[in-house]
């Protein structure tokens, strides 16, 4: 739940920094098509250019203002769910949110370890791994049926009665009236074979159950994190051919407005580059968040996020606070202190293997720990 919970935040938070640039942009486009609108209207109202080409400025401004509120709902509906998986009122959100840096850019590059030590981290492998290892025992239990059992048992009492004395308090507790038994039992259930013999290939039927659901877990695991990475260099790669595009199509329509101006072309051509303008920029920040996004899924499929609950408690201590205010629970909850090193009575993972994936130190920006090569 706490991978889950880490990955969902970082998805959600990316999703809202792309809606914010994708509204910046075309709030910014929209400015440009207005004044080529206005240009356009000015060269009608000259006869230099014929009604046309103000209806089709027109339409390509409106076209992109459209586009405005289907992204502020879009941006809204994040925001609500961030605060929802922070534990926060919409209203804190905005405030924590204010002033940002825009999309997160992924490090130029990344280290990761070894991927079969990583998935070991993944809490569904871990759970997989244990319940096969659970049957396995199971095996070995019903395998113990076979075999004569033994046991030791005793009693211990008091026993008195008295025919001349119709109370028997006077003598109930004198040393001759204690009474005890001890003995040895033998338990050879022979005549249930057939049954043990049944229930132990039931039980080695379930552990081949568990062993090839571990198998698969681990290979689903692998399967993931391998897509993720996969995922996160082809879309780097289809990041760096949109920046160019929207370069292009920028320096495009830069010239055609120059071009429009002096007379030199149609508004037609004006028109495609601003919608191709329009297009190739949102696409261009669709694929930064894009970038960022399989970064985090590839964290997540490596079972990253657990690092936040080394040398912390997992309750937080106003929570504690409130419970204990509310019920005794001794000490399992932990200490006052919150420096116990246990949850709830459960010892924490040991930081066994600290190759996670993690930019290399020499990246400049998102510098961090360098995972094994």
């Amino acid at each position: 739940m706490l991978v889950t919970l880490v990955a969902e935040v970082g998805l959600t938070y990316v999703q809202i920094r792309t809606f914010e640039r994708r509204i910046e942009l075309a709030k910014a486009n929209v400015e440009l098509q207005r004044q080529s609108l206005e240009i356009t209207e000015s060269r009608y109202r000259n006869g230099k250019v014929s009604q046309l080409d103000v209806t089709e400025a027109r339409t390509t401004l409106t076209n992109t203002q459209a586009s405005v509120p289907s992204l502020e709902s879009s941006l809204r509906d994040a925001k609500l769910s961030l605060s929802v998986l922070l534990g926060r009122t919409p209203g804190e959100l905005e405030q924590a949110l204010a002033g940002g840096s825009g999309i997160p850019v992924a490090p130029a590059q990344v280290a990761i370890g070894v991927p079969a030590d990583l998935l070991r981290r993944r809490p569904d492998v871990r759970f997989a791994e244990r319940a096969a290892a659970f049957q396995s025992e199971q095996v070995g239990i019903a395998t113990a049926d076979l075999f004569p059992s033994i046991s030791v048992g005793g009693s211990f009492g008091y026993e008195a009665s008295d025919a001349d004395n119709l109370s028997l308090g006077n003598n109930l507790f004198d040393s001759g009236s204690q009474v005890w038994s001890i003995g040895p039992t033998l338990s050879w259930p022979i005549l249930n074979y057939d049954r043990i013999r049944n229930n132990i290939r039931v039980q080695d039927a379930a552990f081949q159950e568990a062993a090839v659901n571990y198998q698969n877990t681990v290979l689903q695991a692998a399967a993931e994190v391998e897509s993720s990475l996969y995922g996160f260099l082809k879309s780097r790669e289809q990041l760096a051919y949109l920046t160019e595009s929207a370069e292009s199509a920028r320096q495009s329509l830069e010239l055609s407005t120059i071009q429009y101006k002096e007379g030199e072309t149609d508004f037609l051509r004006v028109d495609i580059a601003a919608t191709n303008v329009t297009r190739q920029q949102d696409s261009q920040a669709t694929a930064e968040g894009r970038v960022a996004s399989n970064l985090i899924g590839a964290y997540k499929a490596l079972g990253g996020g657990w690092e936040l609950r080394l040398g912390r408690e997992f309750v937080p201590a106003e929570t504690v606070e409130e419970m204990r205010s509310r019920t005794s629970w001794g000490n399992i909850l932990g200490t006052p202190d919150y420096s116990s090193t246990t949850d709830l009575g459960f010892e924490r993972p040991a930081d066994t293997d600290d190759t996670y994936l993690a930019p290399q130190a020499e990246t400049g920006p998102g510098r961090g720990r360098k995972g094994s090569e």
